[in-house]
């Protein structure tokens, strides 16, 4: 190589170093105006705390808005809690103490009423069991700080909406069995596994289901006002039951009970996007965000809801991840290495609309 052509090369690397930091630049200029989309919120006195985290590649975007301030706030996740109990049941797989087409009454004896027996865990974590997303007596269980033991009870005996397998529903029991399974299997409580097979390992410091460790005032408050039916609606008469009461918050439910920061929930994604072992062997990470109910209202892998349907409009049908009614919102998107999590005090009834998917949409599109 003569000295003409080793300068081309140069002149060319450098010319994409260029690029490379323009476009970088580029995106932080874009995530600027994003984050006032939030900050508005803030400022008209709708939204008390959030934070924001948006990775592309290794460069990432991180702010706390409101009372969260600082970015390693914790915030209630709701239903962002499901993935977390679906890969402790695909742990179980991975270890060949389950199988996704093994029946549930295999494990919880009880629930053999009729067609329940044919219900598989694979439907559990596909929300296509039949079951119900909340029980009819939820309020009621609520109001008197009845154990998850009485939620698992009320399961077994509730009505199938419709035979196994045969349609989508979304339904927050399914994954209470799941858990009840991982929970009978290994003989050890779901908040304890969890820390020990899934949060420590991948180094997210500050996730726990329930509170564990932590204390109520570690963790950010949820506008209540705003909150959905099943978690009392804003009712005063709920506050000793609902999102921010002592009983909700260590309940430790499995569906909805889990508290955790943008930059944990960022390692998760990534876990997924960028699958090593740590936790799950590649191969199961990988089935866990494919597509098990085709043909169906939804697209859902094990656990994960799977896009773009939900995410951000220019998301890729390979995007994955879940929302909470508490307000959050996280998903990655393989196609672009892209992960967005948007934790909020302000319930998605009226955040998912102001906030939540308009920042999802501006992040997709950048």
């Amino acid at each position: 190589m003569n000295q003409r052509q080793s300068l081309t090369l140069l002149i060319a690397g450098f010319g994409s170093v260029v690029r490379s930091v323009a476009a970088a630049q580029s995106k932080s200029e874009l995530m600027e105006s994003v984050a006032q989309i939030i900050q508005k919120q803030v400022d008209a006195g709708t939204l008390a705390a959030a934070v924001l985290r948006v990775q592309w590649g290794t460069q990432k975007f991180e702010r706390a808005f409101g009372k969260a301030g600082t970015t390693e706030a914790m915030f209630l996740l709701g239903s962002i809690t499901k993935p977390f109990t679906a890969v402790a049941a695909m742990l179980l797989v991975d270890r060949g103490e389950i199988r996704l087409s093994d029946r549930v009454v295999k494990f919880i004896p009880e629930f053999s009423e009729g067609a329940r027996k044919e219900i598989t865990i694979e439907q559990l974590l596909t929300h296509t069991s039949g079951l119900p997303d909340q029980l009819e007596e939820n309020n009621a269980l609520r109001a008197r700080h009845a154990p998850l033991s009485e939620f698992v009870k009320g399961t077994v005996r509730t009505p199938l909406l419709f035979a196994p397998g045969t349609k989508y529903h979304y339904q927050s029991m399914g994954i209470l069995l799941a858990a009840e399974i991982v929970e009978r299997v290994t003989k050890t409580k779901l908040p304890e596994f969890l820390e020990e097979n899934i949060f420590t390992p991948l180094g997210m410091t500050r996730t726990v289901l329930g509170l564990g460790k932590f204390k109520k005032s570690d963790v950010t408050l949820a506008q209540t006002e705003h909150a959905a039916p099943e978690a009392g609606a804003g009712d005063p008469n709920a506050r000793d039951w609902d999102w921010n009461s002592d009983y909700w918050r260590n309940l430790a439910a499995p569906w909805g009970g889990a508290h955790s920061t943008a930059a944990d929930l960022a390692l998760v994604l990534r876990s997924f996007m960028h699958p090593d072992g740590t936790v799950l062997r590649e191969e199961t990470a990988r089935l866990m965000i494919e597509n098990h109910t085709p043909g169906r209202e939804a697209r859902r892998g094990i656990g994960f809801a799977l896009g773009p349907t939900g995410f951000g409009k220019a998301c890729s049908e390979k995007s994955f991840g879940h929302s909470g009614s508490t307000g959050t919102l996280a998903w990655a998107d393989p196609a672009t290495d892209r992960t967005c999590v948007i934790l909020t005090s302000l319930p998605s009834r009226v955040s998912a609309e102001t906030i939540l998917f308009p920042v999802a949409d501006a992040v997709s599109a950048m």
